[in-house]
């Protein structure tokens, strides 16, 4: 079921920028609006900087990777 949802006092330069986006889109302010809090709201979870290291695979040692103590 469809909600409505009223926002106020908002800046007069945030809604003239939305008004702006929205012609350059070809639609109205409102479903500008939809568009973006749709965007915002159904975008993935984004990982945190420790879930991102948890998940890389180990490769070896740092000593495995020192090229300045190599042997060749």
């Amino acid at each position: 079921m469809a909600t409505n949802l009223v926002v106020r006092n908002i800046d007069e330069d945030i809604a003239f920028a939305l008004k702006q986006l929205a012609a350059s889109h070809g639609r109205s302010a409102e479903a500008e609006h939809r568009e973006i809090l749709r965007a915002v709201l159904t975008r993935p979870h984004r990982r945190s900087f420790t879930e991102v290291l948890a998940s890389m695979p180990n490769v070896g040692l740092d000593s495995d990777f020192d090229f300045r103590n190599s042997q060749a």
